[in-house]
């Protein structure tokens, strides 16, 4: 018997509902439900441990997102016909979801806890990653596991100046704005999207009409819970708290810490002054002491030092650099640093470095994404690489991590909009992030800009990217401009922006406060757009525009369009005369076919210009058709008993048979009586012959007609019977 099922309806208000449902699926878990719009359904449920493991201080949280191919009814690419590690886009939904979830747990729950959420069935027209907050938020409204309130997430976009929330993928393609926000009822908690050189302003609205858009889900959320049986939140043991130890730790470190603070000094220096105080509070107390409460006394002591931080800037306006809040970190930049990539530069802001580099290619070399949801090929991306020692750090690196593919994406929608839809080639970019100490993603996005540019790829207009903090105490707050690390895990905001001279092209927000208004908020965007400026001077000091020419060693792209009937001629058998012409030209041809009008679009790499228009020459003249009734010049390369056979001088190659008739206007018994081999003739085309069914050409159509011959009299005209007797 199918059990009770519990269903809530959310109305997007222009036809389309999402529906959320429980009762039915995976009642062992903590909280599940089924998340439906259109033919489109998640599921999500959460698990977490009744007890935390012993020393860990930390939430233990593992958010998964999975698209089964199924779903779409297809098969796994592969030999292995099975779902194996998550795509970069799954991926990046599950970061999207992290971001929120995790703030909203208490800061004491330690326990292990797992939220799953999975693509049952998917609809072209419905994007999945819009929906998996929503889902994942419901399934914790449905459980006893602590969370401060519901929360879900919607896609915004703007088209043709008007907001859609959650719209299918080809209006996405249609819009200049496209954002991810997260929320509950009460506060904005994560912003991620691109656009296309918005204002401040209209990036505000754009949040302002999502998060009206979640406060329903939000309240959707709670029905549901109430209509199923709210379950009472489960008790926990949280963190051990002892006031006077902590009154105690802060009366002994707080103003060294603040000392230390304002002096200004480099990441090292402080961190070590900083640790010197933290061992001078160690030994404060005994080993056995250290034993039982030295977990509570490193965290009175972060705390201590977070607070002398934060009331030093909003004190005194400065910062642990000796910065003011406003201020930009030093910056020097070069371009063409290494001499064999086809672009490269690097971006130097204070204790923060990445050296880009930028590889040219074909459409061969284009990223392709098959998932149950796209299908598609990326001509332009960006991977970004965050090495330990770029920290200073030792330890084990272990593939690509979710932070290095988030913070790669940011960076690439951040420049895709400025690379020219005619751009050639296919384009990836690479950061290596040298040195870190705040925000590698927006010197990679720097970095990257004056490597396009370096390359030669014609962006329409350079972009540059800013870190920007914040510190509120509920009455005061300042907004910094450039952060450090430690400002970043300090403060209550971190948000990063780029873009253009003209606008906003991408942006990533994580809001660690309640309640922060518009103002603020447009505030913060708009000290951020002067300090994007202010970089982007730098970087155009260093390379104004786009050179001219790609580099001598790198290859240059030529693209022409043949007609589809001389495909197969142009591959030959087997790929027999493309393979051939590629060895002789040492160039790299790739031939598309266009699905509208069904023309091949030749691609034509290579680094020697000649190679190039040594295949641009055979191409033409595999392709050339003469017109008929129009003048050739032609060579003779062959003679034989019936014709001579001619080369068209405009497509070497292209040969055609000059019959010994259409030679001269009088008979000709030996074709060499009147053309030989290297002989240049001009002949007329008359198109294909419906008696032979060949190509018919003529020399003597293009000489005078000799005039004829009067006949003989009749009187001097043998009879019929004396010829046949002769």
């Amino acid at each position: 018997m199918i059990p009770k099922v519990f269903n809530q309806v959310i109305e997007l208000g222009d036809g389309r509902t999402i529906t959320l449902e429980t009762g039915k699926l995976a009642k062992q878990a903590d909280g599940s439900v089924v998340v439906r719009m259109g033919d489109t359904m998640l599921l999500a449920t959460v698990v977490s441990a009744r007890t935390a493991n012993p020393g860990i201080d930390f939430l233990p949280l593992t958010v998964d997102y999975r698209e089964k191919f199924a779903a779409a009814g297809r098969y796994p690419g592969g030999f292995m016909k099975r779902e194996a590690r998550p795509s970069n886009e799954e991926i990046l939904t599950m970061r999207l979801v992290d971001r929120v979830l995790r703030p909203l747990f208490p800061k004491d729950y330690h326990a292990e806890t797992q939220v799953m959420i999975q693509l049952m069935s998917h609809d072209p027209e419905v994007m999945p990653d819009a929906l998996a907050g929503l889902a994942a938020s419901t399934a914790i409204q449905l459980s006893d596991i602590p969370f401060e309130a519901p929360i879900s997430e919607v896609r915004v976009v703007r088209v043709n100046g008007e907001f859609i929330i959650n719209p299918s993928r080809a209006q996405l393609q249609e819009a200049d704005i496209d954002l991810m926000v997260g929320a509950s009822s009460e506060f904005v908690a994560m912003v991620e999207g691109e656009m296309d050189e918005v204002s401040e302003e209209e990036m505000a609205e754009a949040i302002r009409v999502a998060h009206e858009a979640i406060k329903v889900q939000c309240e959707a959320q709670t029905k549901l819970a109430e209509a199923f049986g709210k379950k009472e939140t489960r008790e926990y043991e949280g963190e051990a708290e002892d006031e006077e130890l902590a009154a105690k730790i802060h009366e002994a470190t707080y103003q060294k810490c603040y000392d230390i603070a304002k002096k200004g000094t480099s990441k090292q220096e402080r961190g070590l002054a900083f640790s010197e105080v933290k061992e001078e509070v160690l030994a404060m107390f005994t080993e056995e002491e250290l034993e039982e409460i030295g977990d509570l006394v490193s965290k009175y002591f972060s705390k201590a030092h977070k607070a002398a931080v934060r009331d030093l800037t909003l004190n005194e306006g400065l910062r642990l650099d000796g910065r003011k809040t406003t201020d930009i970190r030093p910056i020097w930049c070069e371009v063409d640093y290494l001499p064999r990539t086809h672009g490269s530069s690097i971006f130097t802001r204070g204790e923060t470095q990445a050296l880009a580099t930028v590889t040219l290619g074909t459409s061969r070399d284009a990223n392709m994404i098959d998932s149950p949801t796209i299908q598609d090929e990326e001509r332009f991306y960006l991977h970004y690489n965050f090495p330990p020692f770029s920290t200073g750090e030792a330890r084990p690196i272990r593939g690509t991590s979710r932070r290095e593919i988030g913070h790669g994406n940011l960076a690439q929608r951040a420049l895709s909009g400025m690379v020219p839809d005619d751009c050639p080639y296919t384009v990836r970019v690479v950061s290596e992030v040298l040195e870190s100490n705040g925000s590698s993603s927006m010197a990679t996005v720097c970095s990257g800009t004056m490597a396009l540019m370096d390359a030669g790829v014609q962006l329409k207009k350079p972009v540059s990217g800013i870190a920007m903090g914040l510190i509120s105490d509920g009455d005061r707050y300042a907004v910094l401009s450039d952060i450090l690390g430690d400002e970043d895990h300090l403060g209550d905001m971190d948000f990063k922006v780029t873009g253009t001279a003209d606008g906003i092209t991408a942006c990533q927000m994580d809001i660690k406060i309640k309640g922060l208004s518009y103002e603020i908020l447009v505030k913060a965007l708009k000290q951020a757009r002067d300090g994007r400026l202010h970089i982007l001077e730098k970087l155009t000091d260093t390379i104004a525009t786009p050179n001219a020419e790609v580099k001598a060693h790198a290859p240059k792209m030529v693209t022409m369009r043949i007609a589809g009937e001389y495909i197969g001629a142009v591959i030959g058998p087997g790929g027999k005369h493309i393979q051939e012409l590629q060895k002789e030209t040492e160039t790299t041809i790739v031939i598309n076919e266009d699905e509208v009008t069904e023309e091949g679009i030749v691609e034509i790499l290579g680094t020697s210009q000649e190679g190039i228009d040594k295949v641009l020459t055979r191409l033409q003249a595999i392709t050339f058709k003469p017109e008929k009734g129009s003048v050739y010049e032609t060579k003779v390369v062959k003679v034989l008993d019936f014709g001579a056979v001619v080369e068209y001088t405009e497509a070497p190659g292209n040969e055609v048979l000059l019959h010994i008739s259409e030679l001269a206007w009088e008979r000709t018994n030996n074709v060499t009586d009147v053309v030989n081999i290297g002989d240049i003739v001009d002949v007329k085309y008359f198109g294909v012959d419906p008696k032979t069914r060949k190509e018919k050409v003529s020399r003597k159509a293009l000489l005078p007609r000799p005039p004829r011959q009067d006949k003989k009299p009749r009187e001097d005209r043998k009879p019929r019977e004396e010829k046949k007797e002769a």
